[in-house]
């Protein structure tokens, strides 16, 4: 019996204090939300680190910008032109679950979801993505069993503390343009000699969307909202 190594989405997912800070600073000043809506940034970055960070080598510091494909992005695909927040969410969390080891390299997979991240450096969290990616010696190790695992999604949807900051401070949302959305779906698994698996998959994420642009991928949430 093929031994399952972890999905990339199984991951622990923090994001850093400064990007962190900047984050709720933003719904709380842009979008007025209440003290218990913004938890959710916060809650469960401490746990996440301690119990699933991903090694040294795969995480990124404040400061590190998204790798440009320069090297190709393999089966990783290209953001889709869109500019519905939710339609893009949905996109967004079926490339992140989604994975080929064995025609795409760490660095590809790096490269291809870093196209996915808005160029507004103020507002992107590359560390909470880019951690979702396991390091160079866990990656080879499932590129050596031909790990391979595809995304769906059932359903998104703009969590109720968001709907109800927008309902107060419909303008408010100018400043950043950065929309809160939820996204579940499922996760198939699968690497040689016939092993697999499917897991139930949900993902709260930053996404920007200024009017006239495409939307692009802010960051993801520590944990998710519903």
């Amino acid at each position: 019996m093929q031994k399952r190594f972890p999905s990339l989405s199984g991951y622990g997912v923090t994001w850093s204090a400064n990007k962190r800070v900047a984050i709720v600073a933003l719904v709380i000043t842009a979008l007025l939300i209440i003290a218990a809506t913004t938890a959710w940034f916060t809650g469960r970055g401490e746990h996440s680190e301690s119990t699933n960070a991903p090694s040294q080598e795969s995480s990124s510091s404040p400061s590190e910008a998204a790798p440009k494909p320069a090297a190709g992005s393999g089966s990783v695909p290209k953001p889709p032109q869109i500019s519905e927040p939710v339609a893009f969410a949905k996109a967004a969390a079926a490339m992140l679950w989604s994975y080929d080891t064995r025609d795409t390299d760490r660095d590809q997979q790096l490269a291809g979801m870093g196209a996915w991240m808005t160029k507004e450096t103020k507002y992107a969290d590359w560390a909470s993505v880019s951690g979702q990616v396991p390091d160079p010696l866990l990656w080879s190790r499932m590129a050596d069993q031909n790990q391979h695992a595809t995304g769906t999604v059932t359903e998104g949807h703009y969590p109720g503390a968001f709907k109800q900051a927008l309902a107060e401070a419909p303008s408010a949302i100018t400043e950043a343009y950065i929309y809160v959305v939820t996204v579940n779906g499922r996760q198939q698994i699968e690497w040689k000699k016939g092993g697999g698996g499917a897991e139930e998959r949900a993902v709260t994420l930053a996404v920007q969307c200024r009017p006239s642009h495409d939307c692009r991928l802010a960051g993801i949430a520590p944990s998710v909202t519903q």
